[in-house]
């Protein structure tokens, strides 16, 4: 059985591997201030980024800031983002989140897990997203990328992103938390696909489970 050690070295490779590969990485949600990005990563769920960014190109426009939003009418704000699906309960989260953040934290994203945890809408993943990317604080966040890979590689047994997040935290160095989730996105994309892997020409198959047991 492989021990922590073990994995944090085979860890360290991956991460070299990607460092080649996907050297320069980024959220791929468009976003000017942490406000923007909260709203966005919202959206996202259960949706893809590309149209994620197709929508916000035309509300950030409309609604220039939380109060722009806290004020929102539910209806108005429904259809403005019909296109990311589940936009009745986004609307209602988005609304609600703008109202505590200017009841509670005079207008600004907070910057720290347990607060952004308070605010609707909000869960681990959302919270990772806007710390390591609007604040420079690093998080893992667990996406379906993320999980598919990290199951597949051999860095986690379970199916829950909270759990997998907290044993990606035991074998990840912190300072690489978030470029290593968006690594992890990249190869996801790009060749650790969801249902055709491409473990043929895949750049880290000696360092994952799932690829040394695949035939060429």
């Amino acid at each position: 059985m492989e021990s922590l050690a073990e994995k944090r070295e085979r860890v360290r490779k991956i991460m070299e591997k990607f460092d080649n590969m996907y050297p320069e990485v980024n959220c791929t949600l468009n976003f000017v201030n942490p406000l923007q990005l909260l709203i966005a990563t919202q959206l996202a769920a259960q949706c893809t980024d590309e149209r994620v960014n197709m929508v916000t190109e035309k509300l950030f426009v409309k609604y220039k800031d939380v109060y722009d939003f806290a004020n929102a009418s539910q209806e108005e704000l429904e259809e403005d983002i019909r296109a990311t699906g589940f936009f009745r309960n986004k609307a209602r989260n988005i609304i609600g989140c703008c109202r505590m953040l200017i009841d509670k934290y005079n207008g600004e994203v907070p910057k720290t897990m347990d607060e952004l945890l308070e605010l609707p809408g909000v869960g681990r993943k959302t919270a990772n997203v806007i710390l390591g990317n609007a604040f420079g604080i690093p998080g893992i966040v667990v996406d379906t990328h993320a999980k598919r890979l990290s199951n597949r590689i051999g860095l986690t047994t379970y199916d829950d992103p909270e759990k997998i997040e907290y044993d990606l935290r035991e074998i990840v160095p912190e300072p690489q938390w978030t470029k290593f989730s968006h690594q992890l996105v990249y190869h996801g994309r790009a060749v650790c696909q969801a249902r055709k892997p491409k473990c043929g020409s895949c750049e880290i198959r000696e360092f994952c489970r799932y690829g040394q047991q695949m035939k060429d």
